[in-house]
């Protein structure tokens, strides 16, 4: 009788604020995480002190204030909309925002919750395909912060939710206004890249993935954990619930890092191809992102178009992302709803 659900909205994080010393603090904690620069501490450590966090910050930080609000990031903003439209659809059950990195954290979090008298959580990582820097890392952190406490919460996660049916149809009710208003002559399905070797290590086998060209053609046993291929699914059921044929979108990987081998093909060479082949107006959507943030307002939305144009193309329009959609509140509580009830968050088509 005293049993009470709290959920737990968790993204990846932002700064507290566009400026170098704050984005440096945020840098500071998202690139020690050893799921995300995944090499020996040592390397790691003198990396991210020797270089990224002398030359990065200034940069960010100018990138940031281009999309900055008098509310804050973009992310924070959304999030605490998606919030807010999830709480009426989730009744008896405290809703809260936590981000991996930055604030709010997912120790206050927690503690909120608990402060509202939850036993039990339910973790929603707003990120619909697994990877181990993203959501093995949002996990971990959860865990490690619910095993301090003494009494210990009961903890169930929604899992990786790529080819849901509401995910999807969610994408496609934002998406189809724009391309009907901007008809473009090329699509682009851009994720957030990795490095290669993310992918081989969620390989079990470690004789499946990257190890021929269409090894993301379809989930496998093997690749059942690699995020290249869950983003090949969530690309191939939205051009499928768009109407897409195979040669109207191409699927592209942004915002790498280092000189390291990331999944390919990058977005910044497909659209330098695109321009040069005499593509005029590109759209994209970015489905690794549920809420706008840099990577799509500043990367896709501002830097694409100099990028694009530059290459002989006219126009980039990012299509936005799913923020509070009231098709991504009705999908994103539905995917809470089951996981809660213990049933599988993909449904059975109707």
């Amino acid at each position: 009788m005293f049993e009470k659900t709290g959920i737990l909205v968790v993204n990846l994080g932002s700064p507290d604020a566009p400026t170098p010393s704050a984005v440096r603090r945020y840098l500071a904690q998202f690139l020690s995480d050893p799921r995300v620069l995944d090499i020996n501490p040592v390397g790691r450590a003198a990396l991210l002190h020797g270089v990224i966090l002398r030359t990065r910050p200034k940069k960010s930080a100018a990138a940031y204030a281009k999309i900055w609000s008098p509310e804050g990031s973009p992310l924070l903003v959304h999030g605490r909309a998606l919030v807010r439209a999830l709480a009426p659809l989730l009744p008896g059950r405290e809703v809260v925002l936590a981000m991996r990195y930055g604030n709010p954290s997912i120790e206050a979090g927690l503690d909120t919750l608990r402060a509202r008298g939850c036993d039990r959580i339910i973790v929603f990582p707003l990120y619909p395909q697994y990877a181990s820097s993203s959501t093995g890392s949002t996990l971990e952190a959860v865990y490690k912060a619910v095993a301090e406490r003494w009494n210990t919460p009961w903890v169930q996660v929604v899992p990786p939710y790529y080819d849901d049916p509401g995910f999807i149809d969610a994408f496609a009710a934002v998406g189809q206004p724009v391309l009907d208003d901007f008809k473009p002559d090329h699509i682009l399905m851009s994720f957030h890249g990795l490095p290669e070797r993310h992918m081989r290590k969620s390989d079990d086998s470690g004789q499946h993935c990257l190890t021929r060209d269409d090894c993301c053609a379809t989930i496998t046993a093997a690749n059942r954990n690699c995020y290249r291929a869950q983003c090949v699914a969530t690309a191939k059921q939205l051009a499928k619930k768009l109407g897409l044929g195979d040669a109207d979108y191409t699927i592209c990987f942004q915002s790498r890092l280092g000189r390291t081998p990331w999944i390919k093909p990058y977005t910044d060479e497909v659209l330098g191809e695109m321009g040069r082949a005499g593509k005029k107006r590109l759209a994209v959507f970015c489905p690794a992102f549920t809420a706008d943030c840099l990577e799509t307002l500043e990367e896709i939305g501002m830097r694409a178009q100099e990028d694009f144009q530059h290459a002989g193309g006219q126009a980039v329009k990012l299509v936005p992302s799913l923020n509070s959609h009231p098709r991504w509140v009705e999908a994103a509580a539905a995917l809470i709803l089951r996981t809660d009830r213990g049933l599988p968050v993909v449904a059975e088509a109707s």
